[in-house]
């Protein structure tokens, strides 16, 4: 099969990259390796990626569907899209929404609007998988998460736009019969993660001897979810597109799902395990709760194992070791 990927060249999409081309496998990955965060981090996650069978790459900006559909129309025989490409991030959507609804309103609009011309041309389309998260929970009090729960309160306009993306597939699906599968990532951490995410924050402040904020005083619970266990649940999600006559989502081929490790890990005890990782003690500087967190996150991923036929394997115990092992190499390179 041939798969576009948006985002290629970031931490999940060069994983989930890597899974397919393993399998034989193209795969037509795009990005702007925009300096959201650094990208030397991005090029070289596309470097594990560059000059392998079946790959190719564009730097093109999928918000720009003049951008895309060229991209698409040189690129012949694309009948999968993973969606992978947004902004991301709680906290900083608070100063900038209007990269929010460009990246993942605007953009997520146009992949959606290329799924619908693959679908009317060519080999047409038989997957798209697109990122969402867990974001769009919020306030929900319900635990564990459920996708059957309703998710109408975001505390972070990240998460609303990540809901918004959802309500639009779903109308994409039902009008354009679009086999389309959302995923909502839980606390996503691994060798080549985001700068701007704990596990690297943290890492690096213990290693150079820097105290670490630790937000809500520590009590905060999260569904840590190792990379390889969630690009594997994208690609069975690719694997396993939803149809009509099984879907829940009033009669259209669109399916939600969450991909989490189902066995949130209190705060405390996860920099516990990041510290003997490291071989020492954290310094804690105690905040409170900041604006757009949630103090618990839980996926139930039932749901997820019945139709995908997908459950995690890697305890925190295991994933961050692996983790802060790559982080002592990358970091003095």
């Amino acid at each position: 099969m041939t798969v576009l990927i948006t985002g290629v060249a970031g931490f999940i999409g060069m994983h989930v990259a890597d899974i397919l081309l393993r399998r034989g496998d193209t795969v037509i990955g795009i990005d702007t390796l925009n300096a959201y965060y650094d990208p030397a981090l991005k090029q070289a996650r596309l470097d594990t990626l560059s000059g392998r069978n079946g790959f190719s790459f564009e730097r093109i900006d999928f918000s720009d569907g003049t951008a895309l559909g060229d991209c698409l129309r040189r690129h012949s025989g694309v009948d999968r899209i993973v969606h992978l490409g947004a902004q991301a991030g709680v906290r900083y959507s608070i100063d900038h929404p209007e990269d929010y609804v460009r990246a993942n309103l605007v953009g997520h609009f146009q992949v959606m609007e290329a799924a619908r011309r693959i679908a009317n041309n060519g080999p047409g389309l038989k997957a798209f998988v697109y990122a969402s998260s867990s974001s769009v929970y919020g306030a929900n009090k319900e635990i564990p998460f459920s996708p059957e729960h309703q998710a109408d309160h975001p505390m972070s306009f990240y998460g609303a736009t990540k809901k918004s993306a959802e309500v639009m597939s779903q109308s994409y699906s039902h009008l354009y019969r679009l086999p389309m599968t959302g995923l909502r990532f839980f606390t996503v951490y691994g060798p080549w993660g985001r700068p701007d995410m704990s596990p690297i924050l943290f890492a690096e402040r213990i290693l150079s001897g820097q105290a670490i904020r630790v937000f809500n005083n520590g009590d905060m619970r999260r569904d840590f979810t190792y990379i390889d266990d969630i690009a594997s649940g994208v690609v069975a999600a690719l694997d396993h597109p939803p149809a009509s006559a099984d879907s829940a989502a009033a009669g259209a081929p669109h399916r939600i799902y969450n991909l989490g490790n189902n066995a949130p890990v209190q705060l405390l005890d996860y920099i516990g395990v990041i510290e003997a990782a490291c071989g020492r003690k954290a310094v804690l500087d105690l905040e409170p709760m900041q604006p757009g967190d949630v103090p618990e996150t839980y996926a139930d991923i039932s749901a997820t194992t019945r139709d995908l036929g997908w459950t995690p394997t890697t305890p925190i115990e295991v994933g961050i070791p692996k983790f802060v092992a790559w982080f002592k190499d990358w970091r003095v390179r």
